[in-house]
C-alpha cells in the first residue's frame, strides 16, 4: 500500500507560553485518535510548537483505510427460525440491517447456544476523504482560556491566521474562520519570509532556514547549551529554574542567549527581591559566583539571531534598572511602617466579603494556634514565640513590596520582622506559615511555623466551607485542596499526637460569627474533604488501595498513627497467617453491622466457656489499648483470633432467647468497636 506523510500546522497569534506544549500534545493526540479510529495505518508522529504555531507531522500514513472483515452476531437460532424451519422476521430484519440477506446466514455455537452470524467486508475509503475530519480536530481542541475575534463563533486560544494541511503534496480542503488550508507557512516575524512547503518532510528544515526552530525540546537544549557556555567563559553559576526555562523556551522561535548587568548597589536589596524581579517580571536567569553569591548580572534569551546584541543588552539593562529602582523605593518605604501600624491597616483589608477582614482572620489564627499548642509538649518560650507569629503573620500584606511582588509574601514578612526587632524564631515562622506552597513544596522547619501554618490553612478551609463554597470538580478558586494537603503533610512530618477530629471541630467553632451552616454539616464536609487528602497521601506511600480504605473507615485519632496503621497492614499482608487474622477479626465486624449499640454485658448469661474466654480477652485488650502504639495495637488484636474462632465454633449467636442473643451481640459489638478502632478489616482483600 502506498504511503505519504501528513502535515498539519495551525498558525496563530502569539499563544501564552504556559499553554503551548500542552496544546501541541493535545493536537497530536487528537490526530492519532482520528487515524486510529478510522483504521488508517501510520508511522512515527512528530510534535512541533512555537509561540505562533502548533504542528504535527505524521510519517507514512496509508493512502486508504484498512479493509474490515467483520463477523456480526445476531439472534439465537431458535428465534431466527420458526417451528417449520423458516426464517423469522427477526432474522430477516437482522440481515437487512447489516446489508445482507438470509442467504448469508450461518450459525455458530456460543456457550452451548447457536446464534445467527453474517460475515461483512467493508471496503476502506481513501485517506484524503477521511482527513477532511481534521477540521473537527482543530476546532475541537480545548484550552484553559479562549477568545473570540471578528464575527466568528469559534472560541479559541488565539485567532487562527493560517493553516497547513498537507497529505503528501496534496492540500486538504479545510477552511476555518475564513482561513483556507494551504501549503504556505510563515518564518520568523522579523527575520524570516513566507515559504511554501511542498512535502511534509521539508517542514522542519525549511522553517529553520527562516529562523524558526519548531522543535520545543531542541530550543530548550540550545538555550541550556548557550547558558552553560557563558557559565564556562565567565566562571559563573546560573541556577536553572525548570519552570522558567520551559516558559522562555515557549516565548521564542529562534533563541539567542545574552547577558547584561546592573549596578552593584542594587545587591543591597534582599536576594529574593532581586531574583523575583528578574524571574517574574523580566524572565531573566539570575547569575551567581561559584560560592553561590548573587552577582550583578542576568541572562536573558532573545527571540532572534546574534546581530546587534549590544542594543538588545542595553535595552534590557535599562528595563531591569527601572525595576530595581522601584524595588529600592518599596524596600525603604516599607521599613518606615511599624508592624502595629501594618496590623491596624489590615482592619480595612477585606479577606472575604462574607467572612471579614484580615485582622479578624489573624485573631482566629491566634486562637487556633493556642489550641494546637495546648496539645503539644513545648516550652513556654516556644508558646510565646508561636502566638506572636500568629498575631502578626499577615502584616506584610500591606507592604508595597508584597503588593508589587505577591510571590514575596512571608519572605518579606520575615525580613521586615527582623528589621523591626522581632525574635528570629518569630520572623522565620512568619515566612514558614505559607509553607508548603505547592504539592511538593518545602515544609516548615520550626514548631512555631508549623503550628501557625496549620492554624492558617484550617481557618481558611473552615471559613470557606462555613459559607458553603465547597470545591467541586476542578473548581477550587481558594486552593483549598492544596491547603488541606499542606495540613496533612505538616502533621505527618511532625508526627504530633493531636486529635484530628477535635482539631477540625475547633477550627469550625472559630467561624460561628459568619457561618451560614450548622457545625455538624460543616464538619461532615470537612472530614470527607480531608479523607480524600489522607487517601492520596497513603497512596503516594505505596499503600494498597483496600488497606487505605480500611484504615480510613476507622476513627482518625492523629495523622501519625493513621500512617503507621496503614504501613503495618501493608507490611503484614504478605506474612503467613495474615489471611486468618483478617478473617477472624472480620467475622466479628460483619455479624454486628446491623447491631447499632452494645448494651452492658452480663457474664451471668454466658452458657459456655468460649463466651467467658472471649469476654476475658476483650477486657484484657481494652485495658491495654490506651497505652499502646499502632504496632502493639495490631498485635493485641491478632491475639484475639483464637478466642474469636473458638467462640464461633461452639456458640450460636442468633439464638431464640432474646436476652442471651442480645448479650452475645453486645459482647461482639463491644469487641467490634475495639477492632474497628484500628481498621475496617472486612474491607481488606485476602486470598
Amino acid at each position: 500500500m502506498n504511503k505519504s506523510d501528513l502535515l498539519l500546522e495551525i498558525g496563530l497569534e502569539e499563544i501564552p507560553a504556559r499553554f503551548v506544549v500542552d496544546a501541541a500534545n493535545q493536537l497530536a493526540d487528537r490526530v492519532r485518535e482520528l487515524l486510529t479510529e478510522q483504521h488508517i495505518g501510520f508511522g512515527k508522529i512528530h510534535v512541533y510548537s512555537t509561540p505562533r504555531r502548533l504542528a504535527v507531522l505524521v510519517e507514512e500514513v496509508n493512502e486508504k483505510q484498512d479493509d474490515l472483515h467483520e463477523e456480526v452476531k445476531g439472534p439465537a437460532k431458535k428465534i431466527a427460525l420458526d417451528e417449520n424451519g423458516n426464517w423469522t422476521k427477526a432474522a430477516a430484519g437482522f440481515t437487512r440491517g447489516q446489508g445482507k440477506t438470509v442467504d448469508d446466514i450461518y450459525f455458530k455455537e456460543i456457550d452451548g447456544t447457536e446464534y445467527v452470524h453474517v460475515a461483512k467486508h467493508i471496503q476502506g475509503r481513501n485517506t484524503m476523504d477521511v482527513l477532511i475530519n481534521l477540521k473537527e480536530v482543530i476546532t475541537g481542541l480545548s484550552f484553559p482560556k479562549n477568545m473570540r475575534w471578528a464575527d466568528f463563533d469559534l472560541r479559541y486560544i488565539r485567532p487562527i491566521r493560517w493553516i497547513i494541511a498537507l497529505y503528501g503534496s496534496q492540500i486538504l480542503p479545510i477552511e476555518i474562520t475564513n482561513v483556507k488550508a494551504s501549503n504556505k507557512t510563515y518564518g520568523h516575524r522579523f527575520l524570516g519570509q513566507d515559504i511554501v512547503i511542498r512535502e511534509p518532510k521539508e517542514y522542519k528544515t525549511a522553517l529553520l532556514a527562516q529562523h524558526v526552530m519548531v522543535d520545543y525540546e531542541e530550543r530548550k537544549a540550545v538555550i541550556l547549551e548557550q547558558i552553560h557556555q557563558l557559565e564556562s567563559e565567565k566562571n559563573w553559576h546560573v541556577p536553572i529554574d525548570p519552570d522558567l526555562l520551559d516558559e522562555v523556551s515557549n516565548l521564542v522561535e529562534y533563541p539567542t542567549v545574552l547577558f547584561g548587568s546592573f549596578e552593584k548597589e542594587y545587591l543591597q536589596l534582599p536576594e529574593e527581591v532581586l531574583i523575583t524581579t528578574m524571574k517574574e517580571h523580566q524572565r531573566y536567569f539570575p547569575v551567581k559566583d561559584e560560592s553561590g553569591r548573587l552577582l550583578n548580572y542576568f541572562i536573558t534569551v532573545r527571540n532572534g539571531d546574534a546581530n546587534h546584541l549590544d542594543n538588545v543588552r542595553r535595552g534590557n539593562e535599562k528595563v531591569i534598572r527601572a525595576r530595581l529602582q522601584d524595588a529600592v523605593f518599596f524596600y525603604e518605604e516599607d521599613q518606615k511602617l511599624s508592624i502595629n501600624d501594618a496590623i491596624n491597616k489590615l482592619e480595612k483589608v477585606v479577606y472575604h466579603d462574607q467572612i471579614g477582614t484580615y485582622k479578624e482572620k489573624l485573631q482566629r489564627i491566634k486562637s487556633l494556634s493556642q489550641y494546637i499548642l495546648q496539645q503539644l509538649p513545648v516550652s513556654k518560650e516556644m508558646q510565646e514565640h508561636t502566638l506572636r507569629a500568629a498575631e502578626i503573620c499577615k502584616f506584610d500584606l500591606v507592604t508595597q513590596m508584597v503588593d508589587e511582588f505577591p510571590e514575596l509574601q512571608g519572605i518579606m514578612g520575615e525580613k521586615y520582622a527582623v528589621i523591626h526587632g522581632e525574635n528570629p524564631l518569630v520572623a522565620k515562622a512568619i515566612n514558614e506559615h505559607y509553607m508548603p506552597k505547592n504539592a511538593d513544596g518545602e515544609l516548615p522547619e520550626t514548631e512555631a511555623g508549623a503550628v501557625v501554618s496549620i492554624a492558617d490553612k484550617l481557618d481558611t478551609i473552615a471559613s470557606i466551607f462555613s459559607i458553603g463554597l465547597i470545591p467541586s470538580g476542578s473548581q477550587d478558586p481558594y486552593s483549598l485542596r492544596r491547603q488541606a494537603t499542606g495540613v496533612v503533610q505538616i502533621l505527618a512530618n511532625k508526627g504530633w499526637n493531636i486529635d484530628f477530629t477535635a482539631l477540625l471541630k475547633e477550627s469550625i467553632k472559630q467561624t460561628v460569627k459568619f457561618s451560614k451552616r450548622n457545625e455538624q454539616e460543616v464538619f461532615a464536609d470537612m472530614f470527607s474533604f480531608f479523607q480524600l487528602r489522607f487517601k492520596h497521601l497513603l497512596a503516594e506511600k505505596g499503600i494498597r488501595y483496600d488497606i487505605v480504605d480500611a484504615v480510613l473507615e476507622a476513627p482518625i485519632r492523629d495523622v501519625k498513627s493513621l500512617i503507621e496503621k496503614a504501613a503495618i497492614l501493608d507490611r503484614k499482608k504478605e506474612e503467613a497467617g495474615f489471611k486468618e487474622n483478617v478473617e477472624a477479626l472480620s467475622r466479628v465486624i460483619n455479624i454486628t453491622k446491623k447491631f447499632e449499640e452494645a448494651n452492658e454485658i452480663d457474664p451471668g448469661l454466658f452458657e459456655n466457656e468460649t463466651e467467658s474466654q472471649l469476654y476475658e480477652a476483650y477486657q484484657q485488650t481494652k485495658s491495654q489499648l490506651y497505652e499502646t502504639d499502632p504496632e502493639q495495637y495490631y498485635q493485641l488484636l491478632v491475639r484475639l483470633k483464637d478466642p474469636i474462632n473458638q467462640f464461633f465454633d461452639q456458640t450460636m449467636v442468633m439464638v431464640d432467647a432474646e436476652k442471651i442473643r442480645n448479650n452475645r451481640l453486645s459482647l461482639l459489638k463491644s469487641l467490634s468497636n475495639l477492632i474497628g478502632g484500628f481498621a475496617q478489616f472486612s474491607m481488606i482483600i485476602v486470598k
